[in-house]
């Protein structure tokens, strides 16, 4: 169902980098409060989202890694077609929720305040945190996109069919088996009939013999 295992692997780390960078270093202490607060305009519904985001996107990457090994042995045809579209669709809606995320946490971090981190802690991890969630959009669209061609393809092509399997998986030969030859000069090893010729030394046949008509 998915073979583009580098953009499904750079999704994978973008995912990471947002949500590691803010529970890193996007919780911050203030000295005139006992409790962190959100580097984001201490909006914890900003760090929050990011956060599940990131890591609900992770799980989707692995969940996607799963299921195209899986793919080769699943038999009826509407769940193949049902896999790929799940592809075009997953992938769409999380090119969605990480335009979301990028306007969420970019408008939360303009609108903060700069003597609510006097010491500009965590101001690298935050940064960080907007810019992968801005080139996500793109990659996770791009994946829909290379899904809705492979769509295409396949229903052009066998793997929708029931006899599908994946290429990778066949262990058929693609050679023609082994013929042993004969032994000896004979052009028996050519696969031909062999019929030894009359010799030359054998006497004609004498006599009249009769032609049919």
């Amino acid at each position: 169902v998915r073979r583009d295992h580098p953009l499904l692997a750079v999704n994978s780390v973008f995912s990471i980098v947002v949500f590691g960078s803010i529970v890193n270093e996007g919780y911050l202490n203030s000295p005139s409060e006992s409790e962190e607060f959100c580097i984001y305009n201490h909006n914890p519904n900003a760090c929050g989202y990011g956060v599940t985001v990131g890591v609900l996107a992770f799980l989707t990457c692995l969940l996607y890694l799963a299921l195209d090994v899986y793919f080769p042995q699943i038999s009826s045809v509407k769940d193949r077609k049902k896999a790929v579209l799940s592809d075009i669709g997953v992938s769409a809606f999380w090119a969605f929720l990480w335009f979301v995320a990028f306007c969420f946490l970019a408008n939360q971090w303009q609108v903060s305040e700069p003597k609510d981190n006097p010491l500009n802690e965590g101001t690298d991890a935050a940064r960080a945190a907007i810019a992968f969630s801005f080139f996500s959009i793109f990659t996770w669209a791009g994946q829909a996109v290379l899904a809705f061609q492979r769509y295409q393809i396949g229903a052009d092509s066998a793997l929708f069919s029931q006899d599908y399997m994946d290429p990778s998986q066949d262990s058929s030969m693609p050679y023609a088996p082994y013929v042993e030859p004969s032994t000896g000069p004979e052009p028996t090893s050519m696969g031909g009939t062999y019929q030894q010729p009359a010799s030359a030394f054998e006497p004609e046949p004498q006599g009249y013999q009769s032609q049919g008509y």
